[in-house]
């Protein structure tokens, strides 16, 4: 455990729901996993106890992706958890793949509604329709990655050849939704639960606080143990995501010190501001350092080692590329530095 976690409070020590089954971590609230075939390798998935017209059940909170294993984790939930009660609806609070990727077989398998916000149904409906090149790969992102410093061929036709990555964890989005907004109450078994729009990690993330219960549904927003990511992606080229996701995460300020912190990756945890301290620190100190290496000119590739030190598989190179050149943008933005693009396209920031 690093020191940072150390002042974090893990109720729930080191208990894990095991696959195809739960953990009640609060009334009518389930916890469970699911695998990712990542290095990040599991995603938090919830489920609430529901009634609806009447009618009683479960609310789905994020899905996992679209993978035969996880189908089979899910049916065994269904016969071991669900009380013989059907799920009623399915939320979504992003449009990353881990998220939404089996959206459109719960919904179907359920006959239940998608709810999620408008801006990451569109995105995910244009990503996983294969008509346009998406964030993940494909010509669009070749070029991005090309521009600003990744020059491996070998690299670059792998990313050129993932034109379909998203689509094949995303192979379908349900055909109609019900749009979730900021301020928005929803109201989940009896209970009230606050959306939270968030920003700089996902075009609209919705986060869920429930006061009665004391639990924040984070998301990928605030997470005990790794940096949310938060990319600057080739579809938004001159994107400024950073300083949105820390203008987001001061909008969970007023929520209780104790609040219980559900987040899609990592164990439940308490200690919510101080996870978000450490975040503004974090970030504050990563911009220091690419400012600092900087005062010669340094391509987006060439500040990837000044922000990770370990060594990186492609896909989290694409992540940690889009990473670097958001700190970048917040620096050039704010004026800082001074964007600068060479003959060969290659793009460059320097000191101001």
């Amino acid at each position: 455990m690093n020191p940072q976690e150390h002042k974090l409070i893990y109720p729930l020590e080191n208990s894990m729901p095991e696959p195809g089954s739960s953990i009640e971590i609060g009334p009518g609230v389930h916890w469970i996993r699911m695998p990712l075939p990542f290095a990040l390798d599991h995603i938090n998935l919830w489920l609430v106890r529901d009634r609806i017209e009447g009618t009683d059940g479960w609310t789905i909170i994020d899905c996992g992706i679209t993978r035969d294993e996880v189908k089979a984790l899910w049916e065994s939930l269904f016969d071991n958890v669900l009380d013989g009660l059907p799920v009623l609806r399915v939320v979504v609070t992003h449009m990353h793949p881990d998220h939404i990727g089996l959206a459109h077989w719960l919904c179907e398998r359920w006959q239940a509604p998608l709810w999620m916000s408008m801006t990451d149904y569109m995105t995910a409906r244009l990503w996983s329709s294969g008509s346009s090149s998406s964030a993940a790969g494909g010509e669009g992102a070749y070029r991005h990655f090309h521009a600003h410093g990744m020059r491996d061929p070998e690299s670059l036709e792998q990313i050129r050849g993932r034109s379909s990555y998203y689509k094949g964890m995303v192979p379908a989005v349900p055909d109609q939704f019900i749009r979730l907004m900021d301020g928005d109450t929803l109201e989940i078994g009896g209970s009230d639960w606050s959306v939270i729009s968030g920003y700089g990690h996902a075009p609209e993330h919705l986060s869920l606080f429930c006061a009665e219960k004391n639990l924040l549904i984070s998301g990928d927003m605030v997470l005990p143990r790794i940096s949310t990511n938060v990319s600057v992606q080739n579809l938004e080229p001159l994107g400024n995501p950073l300083p949105l996701y820390l203008k987001s995460l001061d909008k969970y300020a007023g929520l209780p010190q104790d609040t219980l912190v559900l987040p899609s990756h990592g164990k439940p945890f308490v200690g919510l501001h101080e996870r978000i301290a450490q975040q503004h620190q974090h970030h504050q100190e990563r911009l220091d350092e690419v400012l600092q290496a900087c005062d010669t000119p340094k391509s987006t590739f060439d500040i990837v080692p000044v922000l990770f030190k370990r060594k990186l598989d492609l896909h989290q190179m694409t992540f940690a590329m889009g990473e670097a050149i958001a700190h970048l943008h917040a620096l050039y933005f704010e004026g800082k530095l001074k964007r600068q693009v060479q003959e060969d396209g290659l793009i460059e920031f320097v000191r101001a």
